[in-house]
């Protein structure tokens, strides 16, 4: 599993756990799943994405 994937599957595991907080667990996934990709944008290097 490459680290890009693990970053995105964090975000969305960390999006799921607040928005079970606010009795929304879907839209905290979604917005976990959403920073997770802008992460794995920003933070994964160049070789990894090709």
């Amino acid at each position: 599993m490459k680290a890009g994937d693990i970053l995105i599957y964090a975000c969305v595991i960390i999006g799921a756990g607040i928005g079970l907080m606010f009795d929304q667990a879907l839209p905290g996934v979604l917005v976990g799943l959403g920073i997770g990709y802008l992460l794995k944008y920003v933070l994964v290097d160049e070789k990894e994405k090709e």
